[in-house]
């Protein structure tokens, strides 16, 4: 399913957050994306230098043309621009009803009683009133740069939107502004508390609902400055999973996991807080079943082998000990290399998951036999199997650790 992601957000003339990270999300993700523009900015990486609000009766317009042909699997908000244009477009969403598939059906007030697309697994009735249309609302108020983005009305209007809400994903001075967790959680919306913006070298993100903690997740702070957009691409990545149906918290983790890459990709534009690397992500974020991402091949001579799958193109992100390699494509997948004797003198393919044991309970109830899954000490969750003609197999999960495990080398030449 192509799930259709409606965007309710401003324009980022640099290219880095807003309307252009978010369509980059979604696409990435596999997800369609359609626009409501409710602001025109000039901006860069150093600053906003003009903001320029687009007239609600046009962002009405723009949401009611997609919603009325195309349909609609969740909704992000952004940067929403005005309280008037908060109140216009809590009015839309308050009639909204999750969209039918089929092109035409959708035309009309957007009423259709269609089967949601996901029951959100949250440890109480779902937030949406009954709804079933996911909302992941990211109350942008002020730019990465420092710049205002919402004046005291429109962050009051913000109480409405959150009303309608699935999720709230505010930083942390955003939190603050809005009232706390206690005012967000009394809306009926779970929160996301990010950690971006506190102080240490982990960050950890907390995902709540009215009965408290659901999950939380820490990884260690990537060091970039170019920071730029991250709110508005985890907001989109999370609206996309939800609109495919995921639940919430693998949609929440896989949307972690697309950002950490993207920061990690980042191609140092500008002379501030420059733009992520969404173009780089690929088959980090899949969720579509088991796919081949890795292989690893045996070696009989370690310099010999690095040299020449390096030559042909590859580029090596990790050597250790003349033993073992991993090299990286352009478009994602890695290769490595391992001395025969460690693996048998077989190559051995890897199909990433996005939960492991539920990859290894599913593949044991069609008769295939495979081991339970062991954490392994270079980052990375595997279960052993092989097909029917004997060719070695994992299942896993290595997230980050893939392509860009703790020691990847930091010179490839």
């Amino acid at each position: 399913m192509t799930a259709r992601i409606l965007i309710i957000a401003g324009s980022d003339s640099g290219g880095g957050a807003g309307i252009q990270a978010d369509i980059k999300t979604v696409t990435m993700l596999g997800g369609h994306a359609m626009t409501a523009v409710t602001a025109i900015t000039a901006q860069n990486t150093v600053g906003v230098q003009g903001v320029h609000p687009i007239p609600t009766e046009m962002v009405v317009q723009q949401m009611r043309s997609c919603i009325d042909d195309i349909g609609v699997d969740a909704v992000k908000i952004g940067m929403i621009g005005s309280a008037a244009t908060a109140h216009a477009v809590a009015d839309v969403l308050e009639t909204l009803s999750p969209s039918p598939r089929s092109r035409g059906e959708g035309r009309g007030e957007g009423q259709s009683q269609a089967t949601p697309s996901a029951a959100l697994p949250l440890s109480q009735p779902s937030p949406l009133k009954g709804r079933g249309l996911p909302i992941v609302f990211d109350p942008v108020m002020i730019a990465t740069s420092g710049s205002i983005l919402a004046d005291a009305d429109t962050i009051t209007a913000f109480d409405r939107l959150m009303r309608l809400a699935t999720l709230v994903t505010p930083n942390l001075p955003e939190l603050v502004a809005l009232g706390g967790k206690g005012a967000v959680l009394e809306t009926g919306a779970a929160l996301l508390v990010k950690g971006g913006h506190a102080e240490g070298d982990k960050i950890t993100d907390r995902l709540l609902d009215q009965s408290g903690e659901v999950t939380s997740w820490t990884a260690p702070r990537i060091d970039t400055p170019h920071t730029h957009g991250t709110g508005c691409t985890l907001a989109s990545a999370i609206a996309e999973g939800l609109g495919r149906g995921l639940p919430l918290p693998q949609a929440t983790a896989r949307a972690r996991r697309f950002v950490r890459i993207a920061l990690r990709e980042a191609p140092g534009l500008g002379a501030g807080h420059g733009p992520m690397g969404h173009q780089k992500v690929r088959l980090d974020s899949d969720v579509g079943g088991a796919t081949p991402n890795q292989i690893t091949l045996p070696a009989t001579n370690h310099a010999a082998s690095f040299a020449f799958y390096k030559e042909l193109g590859l580029t090596p992100i990790v050597d250790s000990d003349g033993r073992y390699a991993r090299f990286e494509s352009a478009g994602g997948t890695t290769l490595s290399i391992e001395a025969a004797d460690e693996i048998d003198a077989k190559p051995i393919l890897f199909l990433e998951v996005a939960d492991l044991d539920v990859a290894v309970t599913a593949a044991r109830a069609h008769g295939i036999a495979v081991t339970d899954p062991i954490d392994q000490s270079w980052g990375w969750r595997e279960a052993r199997l092989s097909d029917p003609a004997g060719n070695a197999l994992r299942l896993y999960t290595a997230g980050e650790n893939r392509r860009f495990p703790p020691w990847r080398l930091t010179c490839p030449d």
